[in-house]
């Protein structure tokens, strides 16, 4: 026994920083303790969720390497980005509000006076490796030093391109507070943050930090960055309330009737951000198309006079197989048929949700090869798409250096896996 000891004890010090770690002692007693965990994982809302493609790896390795489509998922030049200094965020918003997107499903909210930082990555690879996997497809718009003093920063899930090690471990050494889902804790207390500076919530649960509530609400999705996805840690979308507005963060997740509860008990909002961006036939319980997006956004408004839809979760990494600015055009198109807002604010761009005004214009056509003027996904090329999580089956058949690249997808077994994604300059990765 003690020889299994040794050689466990080996194993994991072997394992890269970036895979985190993994629940133990009483964080793993509190996760068995939540209604939310049965048969030893997480369960989604709604039943089972489908995180494997459907269709064989030939099916998939088709579409993701196809020659004439792949083009299409990256800019054909430069992104237009806004360039924010810090003396423009250290200028309170007007309204009270003020929503800065930073690109993927990273978000500065300024709320009430306080500041919350959704989702930061600002690392240049969503990978466990700084030589492979999704490299950004355009700069940050705002180095993080700039940004200025954060009071909480809000993780959805675990996966790369939402918890990032590198700006994690760049905020460990501020006094900022991290509110997590259950068990993501693991993960930022082996990268120097302090328990003290946690706040680990299941669905449901909220905690007061600094004069805002945080409320944990249910997302349809998926866990995992380590060689095997155990599925004890949670996912998440966030509400944030102050004493004047509130908002919504989604995370990443599938379209799912809970939708309309969390906006009957924390609606409506003055903003919601929204993921509708990495969506995928191959993967449709786990991502939402734009079309979804803007449904679950009328879900959480009781319809379309609340407050303005962010999209979230695009344009910075390539992590599938739709065309780079479909999911802008597709947005547009969906908020168009039912007449609600949207803010198309370029990355970096700050902007605040209850003024007459919000950004509008389509900022992404001047590089985008996919088609303008509306959603490509009916098209040939759009209608078989790779979400977040597809990349595990072909990366693996490429190459086993691509499949140590994205070490979060091998599956442990559970019907679970990683990100499915494509680095245009090296080799797909997640």
């Amino acid at each position: 026994m003690a020889g299994f000891r040794s050689l466990s004890s080996g194993l994991r010090a072997l394992r890269p920083e970036a895979f985190g770690a993994d629940p133990r002692g009483e964080r793993m007693a509190r996760i068995r303790r939540s209604p939310h965990f049965k048969d030893g994982v997480f369960q989604n809302p709604g039943g089972p969720a489908r995180t494997r493609p459907s269709g064989s790896t030939l099916d998939f390795a088709k579409v993701f390497f196809d020659k004439d489509t792949r083009p299409r998922r990256a800019p054909k030049g430069p992104v237009p980005l806004h360039t924010t200094t810090l003396a423009d965020l250290s200028r309170p918003p007007a309204t009270g509000l003020r929503l800065t997107w930073m690109g993927h499903s990273s978000v500065l909210a300024e709320i009430d006076g306080r500041r919350v930082l959704f989702d930061p990555v600002w690392g240049e690879r969503c990978s466990p490796f700084p030589f492979a996997g999704p490299k950004r497809l355009h700069p940050v718009p705002v180095p993080l030093a700039a940004l200025g003093p954060v009071d909480v920063v809000v993780i959805s899930h675990d996966h790369y391109d939402h918890l990032d090690l590198p700006t994690i471990k760049a905020l460990a050494g501020t006094d900022t507070l991290f509110a997590v889902p259950l068990g993501v804790g693991a993960h930022l207390e082996r990268w120097g943050v302090s328990a003290d500076r946690l706040r680990e919530l299941d669905w449901h649960e909220a905690t007061k930090v600094v004069g805002l509530t945080l409320t944990a609400t249910p997302a349809r999705h998926f866990c995992g960055r380590g060689l095997r996805n155990t599925q004890h840690t949670l996912w998440a979308s966030w509400v944030v309330a102050g004493d004047e507005h509130r908002v919504y963060h989604s995370g990443d997740t599938g379209y799912f009737e809970g939708f309309k509860e969390i906006g009957a008990e924390h609606g409506p909002f003055d903003a919601t951000m929204i993921q509708i961006g990495a969506y995928s036939d191959f993967w449709p319980d786990i991502h939402m198309t734009p079309e979804e997006g803007m449904r679950a956004h009328l879900d959480l408004q009781g319809g379309p006079e609340g407050g303005p839809m962010l999209p979230i979760h695009w344009a910075t990494f390539n992590l599938a197989t739709h065309p780079w600015a479909e999911p802008g055009e597709g947005t547009r198109s969906a908020a168009g048929a039912v007449g609600a807002r949207i803010a198309l604010p370029r990355p970096g761009e700050p902007f605040e949700p209850t003024a007459a005004t919000i950004p509008s214009e389509p900022w992404w056509r001047g590089v985008a090869l996919a088609p303008a003027g509306g959603s490509a996904r009916g098209s040939a090329e759009g209608s078989s798409t790779v979400g977040e999580a597809v990349g595990g089956a072909a990366v693996k058949s490429a190459s086993d250096a691509a499949a140590m690249a994205q070490a979060d997808t091998v599956s442990d077994g559970r019907g679970s896996a990683g990100k499915g994604t494509e680095d245009p300059e090296a080799l797909p990765a997640g």
